[in-house]
């Protein structure tokens, strides 16, 4: 079987030169490149998969990289960055990685070998981890910011900020947040501006969790509420909400008050159907962190990468 060796022979080049014509052809003079590929057809020589794709300039495939699918959030995110890449004639797989191990990162550079860039959701994954990730394909993340990386974030710290003021503006002086998920970059980024605003309202926050986005884990945040003595539950993600509500309901605690008022003797939740609610157009963030990645793969093709951009989409509150 005819080796790399083999096909530099025969084209007269050294065999780094052959590997680059095969595998970034962008980078070896036109004629080089023509006569490496002559020489692997004359051997019968097949490169790799990543390779054979890789001299033809793109692959067409998009990676969109999450940490799991059992997470509703990611869905519609997914669905948006799809129908964008179907626009452009781009293909998108989606693959299940969380970066933490080594092994997690030796899969990705696998995955990002076969295809021309990547959008990716890593709200857990450490800055040590994730920065080799994003530099082996062009990255857009999203809902996580990297310096030196693209990046679309849905502000929902400012969404939590203006319902914690509307609270305090209504009269309540003591609220309790279910948090999470654990070690999240966007919880961090909520759970601090909601602790700033507090402080500046005079109110009495009480931060619980972290709490993954579950029903399940949101009844079984019913005693810690409780606890707290808050009349008033801010939660985090709608099907946690939506668990204290029931839970709540179960031990004769529920308000079902769309609008909690100080002094209700219940315990009232936010954030959920028929009450104030951040609402996050999963779909339109998936659009933009896509759009933002085909900017980034066109600028990368003409050999003229643009500045990173970091993009903070504004995330409205409904209200009943």
């Amino acid at each position: 079987m005819p080796t790399l060796l083999d096909v530099a022979d025969r084209a007269g080049v050294s065999k780094s030169t052959a590997s680059r014509a095969l595998g970034h052809p962008q980078l070896v003079a036109p004629a080089t490149v023509d006569r490496v590929l002559a020489a692997a057809m004359e051997l019968g020589f097949v490169p790799n998969r990543a390779a054979r794709e890789l001299a033809r300039g793109r692959t067409g495939v998009i990676a969109f990289v999450v940490p799991t699918l059992t997470n509703t959030f990611f869905t519609p995110i997914i669905g948006g960055a799809q129908d964008r890449a179907a626009g452009q004639d781009q293909q998108v797989t989606v693959a299940v990685n969380e970066l933490e191990t080594a092994e997690d990162l030796i899969r990705y550079q696998r995955l990002a070998q076969q295809v021309d860039g990547v959008v990716m959701v890593a709200p857990r994954c450490s800055d040590e981890n994730l920065s080799p990730a994003v530099a082996v394909r062009p990255t857009v993340l999203v809902d996580r910011e990297l310096e030196g990386t693209d990046s679309v974030v849905a502000d929902t710290a400012s969404a939590f900020v203006e319902l914690l003021g509307a609270l305090a503006e209504s009269g309540h002086q003591k609220v309790a947040f279910l948090s999470g998920p654990d070690r999240s970059w966007q919880s961090g980024q909520r759970t601090r501006a909601l602790r700033t605003v507090a402080g500046e309202c005079g109110i009495d926050l009480s931060v619980l969790g972290p709490y993954p986005p579950t029903f399940a884990a949101g009844a079984g945040s019913v005693q810690a509420i409780l606890e707290t003595g808050a009349p008033v539950v801010l939660p985090y993600a709608t099907d946690l909400g939506l668990g204290a509500l029931f839970a709540l309901h179960h031990v004769g605690r529920a308000s079902w008050s769309a609008s909690p008022e100080p002094g209700d003797p219940g315990v009232a939740v936010v954030g959920r159907p028929g009450a104030p609610m951040v609402d996050v157009d999963g779909a339109g963030l998936g659009r933009c962190a896509m759009d933002q990645l085909l900017t980034l793969l066109a600028s990368t093709h003409r050999r003229a990468p643009a500045q990173p951009r970091n993009e903070r989409l504004p995330v409205p509150v409904t209200w009943p």
